[in-house]
């Protein structure tokens, strides 16, 4: 790859970006176009291959493509996250974990294809080659299942298929080079650098005081049972990574028990209707999802990271308001749908070691660690790298998160722990697998988001001002896995090293 030295003279820098431009112009106009494998070549093999290809047409030409997870180029039946592929040369050393990350690179794939074949068009599934996997939805994802397990296994039975999928089990990173460079990124990110750090300011100020603008209304996580002892809670976690990987995978109701346990109550300063958060509808007709404020959800996912070699479990939650209206004439961050995404990763003990949080546009990344945890300084003082407004202390028994959330930007304005914060408002916990297929009122079903990651008609006009760093569509509201998080530097909100490159955590 070439690098452009941000200390060379301008002269050297402008030719250097010339070379990067024509080479990732170049790439990008590579076809991504599935062949047929080399290791497919019983019959079944091909009629499987000819089915991933044949449904992969259809769903391209649909628009339906889900943009969650990366498919691997060359293996249609695999999908990969940046999780997953940090797992790289760690599954290839064996043949029982090879066969452990295969499994979750197939489940994966099989997840967004539920998704898809959903959401497709009637007249489009009809298309499909196999006639008994036409007659349903249900049997196109057993035709889809079974082909998988089939092609995988024809894959691993050979040793030039297995050094491909090392080699292409990669996810790219959320910034285009081209951009960049066309943006004179090298000399650019000095000035938005420095718009970072004004923002980083105007953010600690605001946390040093607590001011409200309206009514505040608190929403509670529904009623849980007797929380398991923090004992329990350990044994759980310990005995789910039990697997060839070491990735805590609780079972779903022991995951539902810690999505309880640790959803936070929601804080909401309100002086109207676009502060009113609520469940994702697609009304007849509509060109943007609603949010349907009666129906009080927060949608959940469940996550991973790694720290020196350990997983962690993560626990998501996101919640969408109608809307950031416009302060002003031109306000750059106004448009339809807004949100918050809070997130919690868990130590082997299931305590909180660190929470972060962003908006879904993947904007104002903000970290808040434990004592549990000791920072690292960044690598490069312009990076955005870890903003921490502020820190928190060990969660007590029965003590929840309190998140104080701003009227009409829905800025996390403060976090407190607090014990008997519950009141009788409730929301619901969701899984925000939904929001990759709703049903339409005007008949079919359909993601919230495109192909590309983005939720159409969110766009925002900062976009007009920030392309020179690289990230499509900024200010855009985005799928999970699409969240590119720094303007300045590289950094994606699940990226597998992300919180350990800028901490070090006691697990014990």
């Amino acid at each position: 790859m070439v690098e452009c030295q941000t200390g060379a003279p301008v002269r050297h820098r402008m030719r250097c970006a010339a070379i990067v431009l024509v080479a990732a112009l170049a790439s990008s106009g590579c076809a991504t176009r599935e062949r047929l494998p080399d290791h497919a070549l019983s019959p079944e093999a091909r009629d499987c291959a000819a089915w991933y290809r044949s449904l992969d047409e259809q769903v391209t030409s649909a628009g339906v493509r889900d943009a969650q997870d990366t498919p691997v180029a060359g293996f249609p039946y695999f999908r990969v996250n940046r999780f997953l592929a940090s797992y790289r040369a760690f599954a290839s050393a064996g043949e029982e974990t090879l066969r452990a990350w295969t499994d979750r690179l197939l489940a994966l794939d099989a997840a967004a294809r539920r998704h898809e074949i959903a959401n497709l068009p009637a007249e489009r599934v009809d298309r499909l080659p196999d006639p008994e996997a036409r007659l349903s939805h249900g049997s196109a994802l057993k035709r889809t299942a079974a082909c998988g397990r089939l092609l995988r296994d024809a894959a691993l039975a050979r040793p030039e298929p297995r050094q491909a999928l090392r080699e292409q089990a990669q996810v790219p990173d959320d910034y285009s080079t081209a951009r960049r460079v066309l943006g004179l990124y090298p000399l650019t990110r000095h000035a938005f650098a420095a718009g970072v750090r004004r923002y980083e300011e105007e953010t600690l100020a605001v946390y040093r005081q607590a001011r409200t603008v309206g009514l505040v209304l608190r929403y509670s996580p529904p009623q849980a049972s007797a929380p398991p002892s923090r004992e329990a809670m350990a044994a759980t976690l310990r005995q789910s990574a039990r697997n060839p990987l070491g990735i805590p995978e609780p079972g779903d109701a022991e995951l539902e028990t810690l999505f309880a346990l640790h959803a936070p109550v929601l804080e909401v300063e309100i002086t109207g209707d676009h502060d009113r958060f609520g469940a994702l509808r697609w009304m007849r007709d509509a060109a943007v999802p609603d949010v349907d404020a009666s129906d009080l959800v927060v949608y959940r996912h469940a996550a991973w990271t790694r720290h020196r070699g350990r997983a962690l479990l993560q626990l998501a939650y996101t919640i969408w308001f109608p809307e950031r209206p416009p302060e002003s004439d031109g306000d750059l961050y106004a448009g339809a749908l807004d949100g918050l995404t809070w997130r919690v990763t868990l130590a082997p003990d299931g305590e909180p070691l660190v929470y972060d949080s962003i908006h879904p546009c993947g904007c104002f990344h903000l970290f808040f660690p434990t004592p549990r945890t000791r920072a690292l300084p960044a690598p490069d003082p312009l990076e955005e790298w870890m903003f921490s407004p502020q820190s928190l202390p060990r969660l007590g028994p029965g003590e929840r998160p309190v998140l104080r959330i701003a009227s009409r930007t829905h800025a996390l304005t403060g976090v407190t722990l607090e014990r008997n914060a519950e009141r009788v408002a409730r929301y619901a916990l969701r899984p925000y697998d939904e929001l990759r297929s709703l049903q339409r009122l005007d008949g079919g079903r359909q993601s919230v988001f495109g192909p590309d990651g983005l939720i159409a008609g969110t766009e925002r006009a900062e976009r007009f001002l920030f392309w020179p760093m690289g990230i499509a569509s900024a200010g855009a509201m985005r799928q999970w896995g699409r969240h590119a998080t720094a303007f300045v530097g590289r950094r994606h909100f699940d990226d597998a090293d992300l919180l350990e490159r800028r901490f070090v955590f006691d697990l014990d």
